[in-house]
């Protein structure tokens, strides 16, 4: 995942922290052991495990474009270099396959690998860490249940000195609060449910949060919104000032398809957490949505444009390119939302945020086809439109389906987003 504020800073913090980098290299090791068959493991415990590492999100970050599930290698870019998620099949040579489930165990609470190197704070042990025991072991047993694939990790391109896995054992000094947390006794069952999965096994605040100068979550500002992949993570505790707010069954739908009646479709990092969700039995759901429903902050006020004004050039130029290729889909009456329950934009999400990022970035990008998801489809116009056309989209977008003040620079940062996805 691409974070803007990933670790940036870090090397300010180098001095700081050298005294204690530099003395602590590698933990103990753990002992490998004859990869276990899948067999030896609890048919129920397993089931339990597919469920853990569903909510976990763990497929999606360790398996590559075109690339066998759990096999890692899939690219994670930050600003410092790239890191390369690992095999965690159980292949003995390349994976995951000699490790003890108290190994396992390790490199979930405390990010160490078997052998004792530091992993990285990509993997989000820092959330994982809150998982129960018998959480752990479940995941465990799924994970070595399924099929080794023998592909050797790529080596991380970090510049130095962030290639010294030493220093994160600093960054974990600042970060990193082990183990289990007790459930608030001021709550239900089904809101602390939500918030033992949401804190831990989702780790929804490592992308829905800003990030500091060297990676960390800004303290006091969980779900106030962040940056992945060049898209906008938006703030999980204003959901209830949206132009249309949330409700809890509209949330939930959400999470599950990946589409809400009146809120749009989900896009770019969330759409593969979305069919992650739909695997997990409802009240999983359930709970995260009643969770996040009770963080919302008050409404800031708001700062309406104008009603009667002049529509700008690049509003009317926007028109035409509306008009010739969105229209049948996201137009008044258009059979998509007749039919097909698209909602308005008017209540989108992206039209209605503070800056012109995703629905930038949905124009550019679309959402792929997904076979049976095929009401989520979008096309991608990034080599249909220039940056010009992309912003004068926009501004039609902004002017006509919201009562929010126009973007600014949003040829620059579909620019800036289009260099970006082609480098990737």
């Amino acid at each position: 995942m691409k974070r803007r504020g990933l670790w940036i800073g870090l090397a300010g913090l180098i001095v700081a922290g050298l005294a204690v980098a530099s003395a602590i290299v590698y933990e103990p090791s753990i002992a490998p052991i004859a990869t276990p068959s899948p067999d030896s493991f609890d048919v129920t415990l397993k089931q339990e495990g597919a469920r853990i590492v569903a909510l976990g999100d763990c497929v999606v970050c360790h398996t590559a474009k075109d690339g066998k599930p759990f096999a890692g290698g899939l690219p994670l870019h930050t600003p410092f270099g790239t890191i390369y998620a690992t095999n965690i099949t159980p292949d003995s040579q390349t994976g995951i396959g000699t490790w003890s489930e108290a190994a396992f165990k390790r490199a979930v609470r405390y990010g160490i690998a078997r052998d004792g190197h530091h992993l990285y704070p990509a993997f989000p042990y820092v959330h994982f860490t809150r998982m129960s025991d018998h959480e752990i072991s479940a995941a465990y047993a799924y994970l070595m249940s399924r099929e080794p694939v023998n592909v050797a990790t790529q080596r991380n391109q970090l510049i130095f000195p962030l290639n010294f896995r030493q220093f994160v054992a600093f960054w974990n000094v600042l970060f990193l609060r082990p183990g289990p947390r007790n459930a608030d006794s001021t709550h239900d069952v089904q809101w602390n449910q939500g918030k033992l999965i949401v804190d831990g096994l989702g780790h929804c605040a490592s992308c829905h949060s800003p990030l500091n100068a060297i990676g960390g979550e800004k303290s006091g500002q969980a779900f106030d919104g962040g940056i992945v992949d060049g898209w906008e993570a938006p703030a999980l505790n204003a959901l209830g000032s949206a132009a249309k707010p949330w409700t809890k069954a509209q949330l939930v739908t959400y999470l599950r398809t990946g589409r809400a009646s009146e809120h749009g479709a989900a896009a770019g990092p969330m759409l593969p957490v979305t069919r992650d969700l739909a695997t997990v039995p409802e009240q999983d759901v359930e709970a995260i949505a009643t969770y996040i429903l009770s963080l919302q902050k008050a409404a800031p006020p708001s700062v309406a444009q104008a009603s009667q004004r002049e529509t700008t050039a690049a509003e009317q130029r926007g028109a035409v390119l509306f008009n010739a290729s969105c229209a049948q889909c996201h137009g008044p009456g258009s059979p998509m939302q007749v039919i097909g329950e698209r909602p308005t934009l008017a209540f989108s999400t992206a039209v209605n945020a503070s800056t012109p990022r995703n629905a930038v970035q949905m124009m550019l990008n679309g959402i792929n086809w997904h076979g049976e998801d095929a009401t989520n489809y979008m096309p991608a116009f990034i080599d249909v439109y220039d940056d010009r056309q992309i912003a004068d989209l926009a501004a039609y977008l902004r002017g006509a389906y919201s009562n929010k003040p126009a973007w600014r620079d949003v040829e620059s940062m579909a620019a800036q987003l289009r260099k970006e996805d082609r480098a990737q």
